[in-house]
């Protein structure tokens, strides 16, 4: 059964693997099927000790992913391909192990939809608003810093040049490697489940913030320094130091979040 499944998908999973090397966007993919396999590990004592409950609904959602990768295939949508993968995991492990199991290990199968790129009709819609967003935020921060500003959707002119929040710089590629970050440092963190989603739902406002203040940078850069450098290096170099600024803002918040009646109690 295992040959069958790799003859199945690996030029699936070959594809993955290389889209997660080429696209900076989804670099950290890498890391979810990692980072999966060491929950289950990690819990592996009391997966052991789950009983066999076989269950042909397993049976039912195998066939179904089968489905679905035959229509991403035929279709050439690369999303419902890799998605039917995740299916046929969880069918198996059901029909195989049965529903308790699964449920147990439903939160590493979960975190495993991160390593999935978003589909492009999808991640445009979502890249876009975050480009205006940044734009918004850059252009009424910067006049409070003596740095008159004229926007145009998502263009803000300076008196000396006119900066693009471009795609690249929306924030997307932050939000996802911050958002995969939170969850997994959430789970090694905390043991609050509530405090865990609001690490991970914190990630899109730092994410969005974080991004802000690059632009922000970026065109105090151009009006008191060097346009060309503000370009070149500092472009470069803020993209690093953004997602810096957003693990320490993540950190900071968890802190905070701590404080209180009890803290001692969620002590990992």
């Amino acid at each position: 059964m295992f040959v069958l499944i790799v003859w199945l998908y690996w030029s699936i999973l070959f594809h993955l693997a290389k889209q997660w090397s080429n696209d900076a966007n989804f670099s950290h993919g890498f890391f979810v099927p990692a980072f999966s396999l060491f929950v289950l590990w990690q819990n592996r004592a009391r997966l052991a000790r789950q009983s066999y409950e076989p269950s042909l609904w397993g049976l039912l959602i195998i066939l179904f992913a089968l489905s679905v990768l035959v229509v991403g295939v035929l279709g050439a949508e690369l999303f419902l391909s890799r998605i039917s993968l995740l299916l046929l995991i969880a069918g198996l492990v059901i029909f195989l192990r049965g529903g308790p199991l699964f449920r147990s290990a439903l939160f590493p199968w979960a975190f495993l939809i991160l390593m999935i790129p978003i589909p492009t009709i999808v991640f445009t819609q979502i890249t876009f608003p975050l480009q205006m967003l940044a734009s918004k935020a850059a252009a009424q921060l910067l006049p409070l810093l003596g740095v008159p500003v004229l926007r145009e959707g998502n263009v803000i002119h300076l008196p000396t040049i006119s900066l693009e929040v471009a795609e690249a710089c929306s924030g997307i590629r932050s939000l996802l490697s911050l958002t995969t970050l939170a969850i997994i440092y959430g789970y090694l963190a905390e043991t609050r489940m509530w405090v865990r989603v609001v690490l991970a739902l914190a990630s899109l406002p730092i994410a969005v913030a974080a991004n802000s203040l690059r632009i922000v940078g970026t065109g105090l850069l151009v009006q008191y320094w060097d346009p060309h450098k503000a370009e070149g290096f500092f472009h470069t170099f803020s993209g690093w130091l953004v997602f810096v600024v957003s693990l320490a803002m993540l950190f900071l918040l968890h802190r905070v979040l701590r404080i209180g009646p009890g803290n001692r109690e969620a002590q990992p």
